[in-house]
């Protein structure tokens, strides 16, 4: 319990960062999508399910945040919602200082709030961003969890988004990949979750991103259920706005 009434002072710190004005928290850019997935080699309930997911992200000089929920729709019916939110707090940004040093760019406080149909995790600790050549960005957290209906366990996060051309066509190749460690309760987990996306939107005379590709979800011990593996392509439409 101590640790999830740390947790939750953490991400309702760091959450109401977010809310600051734009005129003190200096808006560096945000984004919004909205992203169509079909699959049909899911483990754990229905193998196939239909995803529509919303995201946003935001960059400030004080840190930066993300957020997405899914709404999971299975082929019997059965429909699940699924969120995340992670701010986190640049140490350099709200102390002006430059704590780069190797390829670490910046050193900042961590958090996320897993929320799904019967439960609520919160995740804290420290977080990298990494300045690595040709990459949008590359980004490492290490937390500990606080979980709401297993043991609490601890958690690597690494995410990246790596932009490159094909002749006249653009695309992006992004994801993450999760680790937690075993507990009492759950096996330790890896999911390495990533998209191939062509911008034919770029195509199309749109002034923002269009991608169409496919989403490959390699996840051992789902859920931290020993031996339930989960190796799912999925087709995938993403229209950034």
């Amino acid at each position: 319990m101590k640790a999830k009434h740390a947790a939750t002072t953490l991400l309702i710190g760091l959450g109401a960062a977010t809310t600051t004005s734009t005129a003190s928290a200096e808006l560096l850019w945000q984004g919004f999508s909205l992203t169509y997935l079909n699959g049909n080699h899911y483990e754990v309930g229905d193998k196939e399910r239909q995803v529509i997911t919303v995201e946003h992200s935001s960059r400030h000089h004080w840190g930066d945040t993300f957020f997405f929920m899914d709404r999971l729709q299975s082929d019997d019916g059965t429909t699940q919602n699924y969120a995340e939110f992670s701010p986190r707090l640049s140490l350099g940004g709200v102390t002006d200082s430059d704590l780069s040093f190797g390829p670490v760019k910046d050193v900042l406080l961590a958090s996320t709030w897993e929320s799904g149909e019967n439960f609520d995790n919160l995740l804290y600790g420290i977080g990298f961003a990494l300045d690595v050549p040709g990459f949008n960005y590359v980004n490492l957290n290490v937390y500990k969890a606080a979980n709401d209906v297993s043991e609490d366990d601890e958690q690597l996060t690494l995410t990246w988004g790596l932009p490159f051309k094909l002749g006249s066509a653009d695309f992006l190749y992004d994801g993450f990949l999760d680790w937690s460690s075993a507990s009492a309760t759950n096996a330790a987990e890896m999911n390495w979750t990533s998209q191939l996306k062509w911008n034919v939107g770029k195509h199309l005379a749109l002034k923002s991103p269009l991608y169409l590709g496919l989403e490959y979800a390699h996840w051992n011990n789902k859920f931290g259920i020993k031996g339930v593996d989960e190796r799912n392509p999925a087709l995938l439409l993403k229209w950034h706005f």
